[in-house]
């Protein structure tokens, strides 16, 4: 993906110009953490290939996917750390090899001042983190776990653009804040109902 490729840029060449202008390009291979949690914030991400899934932790084992961050998306989290100088409230690993522009943080309030189009992007993905996060509140209040997993893995599916999916039952059970167990009992429901088929440390949805 280019920057120009994102629907609040296409209008002003300018704006892409001056974000690569300030911007520094990574790479990242898939498992790499891009920032961790507590850390100071310092320069705001957008995904130009790849992905990256956000993920709140508790401890040194429970976490939960709080959602995904797909090329031409940014993190909604860093925008609003990066522009009060705040330290990062959740972990962002990459979900494959993945490209990012870092833009300063220093430079989001000035890019907001000379570009409406930057601010029209940052509200687009406050909205759709903001459906995102209400999903993951839903799914944890008011769904089993099996329909959690199954709804998860669905969501991996399509991130990933891929039925088959390389994640062991420790990693499915990590993400979603649950035990090993529980995750391999219902993936073991789900096969039997026909909806996935089970391979060493590969899941393929049907």
């Amino acid at each position: 993906m280019n920057l120009d490729d994102i629907i609040e840029f296409k209008a002003s060449p300018q704006m892409i110009a001056r974000i690569v202008e300030l911007s520094v390009p990574k790479s990242f291979h898939q498992g790499d953490v891009i920032v961790q949690e507590n850390a100071h914030i310092r320069s705001i991400p957008i995904v130009i290939s790849g992905s990256i899934r956000v993920m709140r932790s508790e401890g040194d084992e429970k976490e939960i996917l709080l959602y995904y961050i797909k090329a031409g998306e940014s993190c909604i989290m860093s925008f609003l750390g990066g522009m009060h100088n705040d330290t990062s409230k959740v972990k962002a690993i990459a979900e494959e090899s993945t490209d990012i522009l870092f833009v300063p943080a220093n430079k989001v309030k000035e890019l907001i001042r000379e570009f409406p189009e930057w601010l029209d992007y940052i509200f687009r993905l406050y909205h759709q983190r903001f459906e995102e996060l209400l999903e993951v509140v839903n799914a944890v209040a008011f769904k089993k776990m099996d329909e959690r997993l199954l709804l998860f893995i669905e969501k991996k599916a399509e991130v990933a653009q891929s039925k088959i999916l390389s994640i062991t039952h420790e990693q499915l059970a990590a993400e979603l804040g649950t035990a090993r167990v529980v995750v391999s009992r219902l993936l073991k429901q789900m096969e039997e109902s026909g909806l996935i088929q089970l391979g060493r440390n590969k899941i393929t949805l049907l």
